[in-house]
């Protein structure tokens, strides 16, 4: 027997703000790593070509962490899970620091990659906001959640700027040594979330669906496809940007302001993108997002001056934001409250393989063929969502028009 979720609006008020200051926190972090680590990579590594590995690997530990860490909050609660996600991100910026003084590429991937757990438990940051939502409210508690990353867009290009010499003569050492203190503030405002145990979770759940079944519901397929090409794409731009303004002659403070207008315009349009979604629906605001992908593009494909690179940058942080705020908003309609550990878990983990494969692309594009290939690398990748987003439109249309027929009297 099904048992229906138990909603507190006011808890999951109090929860979305809570977790707005650790997304700030903990996006104020990756955000310093963004801008640095394939600027570091350029420094260390062997080959230029392997410059946009530590985003790689960044993005790779994300991918591998994502369902463990799901299917590990099952157990010891959102709350739990994401303290340990965050204190993974302290040890990653300590051993970045290490690496950075001993000029060891490796030690620096394995850093970047311990940094992907953080990044991986924070993901879960938007669920957790939408766990005690009513249906109502769930776009706006997602969103509100978002808008911590507003704090990350004017502060971690400031940050980067202001301890990329901290440790002299060491570059970008002090930029890591404060990653780590960001990790401990994110801790501290973590274990004041009031998220339910996970007793709680299992006694008002509805017995589990097998996660096939779940995961081939069309919504499903095409709220996970959502997130994947917004993520995908986001991550093949921005990875590739900054050394594609290095290649051009810009120096870093410049790519770091680009940084930060991309980042200001991912996070500072969820103060109302929840309320466009009530308004004009789920499916719209996603295609939306789709199409300032292609318009960030375009700007890349128009020249290489300054002001095309930050133009791109900030239509590819506006698509993220509505391609993926919608995808997350669509997903949390396909599963009962017992199954969404591995529903959001298989989720994740689809974003952010895609995103692996996007920035170990980045640099191969990049010492290839060039700028221009990770643009035109765009437009497939845009093509095939809104054509997933207008075959799910016309099948609940379907779907809906089949259920009026069957339900008219006759």
């Amino acid at each position: 027997m099904s048992v229906t979720a138990i909603y507190d609006d006011t808890k999951a008020r109090r929860n979305a703000l809570m977790l707005a200051v650790a997304q700030g926190l903990y996006g104020t972090a990756t955000t310093m790593q963004v801008a640095t680590a394939s600027l570091v990579g350029i420094q260390l590594a062997p080959d230029k070509s392997w410059a946009t590995m530590p985003m790689s690997t960044f993005v790779i530990g994300t991918a591998l962490t994502t369902v463990p860490i799901s299917l590990l909050m099952k157990r010891i609660g959102r709350r739990a899970g994401f303290i340990l996600g965050a204190f993974a991100g302290m040890c990653a910026a300590a051993l970045g620091v290490y690496a950075i003084y001993n000029r060891s590429f490796v030690l620096f991937l394995l850093s970047t990659a311990l940094m992907g757990v953080f990044q991986a438990s924070a993901s879960y940051y938007r669920f957790a906001a939408a766990d005690m939502a009513s249906p109502g409210f769930r776009p706006k508690a997602i969103s509100w959640v978002m808008t911590g990353g507003v704090i990350a867009a004017l502060c971690g290009t400031l940050l980067v700027m202001g301890t990329v010499d901290l440790l002299a003569p060491v570059t970008f050492a002090g930029s890591y040594a404060a990653m780590g203190i960001l990790a401990l503030a994110c801790i501290g405002v973590l274990l004041k979330l009031a998220a339910p145990p996970p007793e709680q979770v299992r006694a008002d759940a509805a017995p589990a669906r097998p996660l096939l079944e779940i995961a081939s519901q069309p919504r499903y397929v095409v709220a996970a496809a959502a997130g994947m090409v917004s993520y995908g794409i986001m991550v093949l731009v921005m990875t590739a940007t900054p050394v594609a303004m290095i290649g051009c002659g810009f120096n870093v403070k410049d790519s770091s302001w680009v940084i930060q207008w991309h980042a200001l315009a991912m996070f500072l349009p969820s103060f109302f993108t929840g309320s466009l979604i009530i308004r004009f629906g789920v499916e719209r605001i996603t295609a939306a997002g789709m199409l300032l992908l292609t318009a960030a593009a375009i700007s890349g494909l128009m020249g290489i001056h300054f002001g095309n690179f930050a133009v791109g940058l900030i239509f590819l942080g506006l698509g993220w934001n509505l391609g993926f705020i919608g995808g997350t908003t669509m997903l949390t309609s396909c599963y009962e409250p017992s199954e969404r550990n591995k529903a959001q878990g298989l989720n994740d983990f689809l974003i952010f393989a895609t995103t692996a494969v996007a920035s170990l692309s980045a640099g191969q594009l990049l010492a290839g063929p060039g700028w221009n290939a990770v643009n035109y690398a765009v437009f497939p990748m845009v093509l095939v969502a809104l054509v997933m987003i207008g075959w799910l439109v016309s099948y609940q249309r379907a779907a809906a028009l089949r259920g009026q027929q069957l339900h008219s009297p006759k």
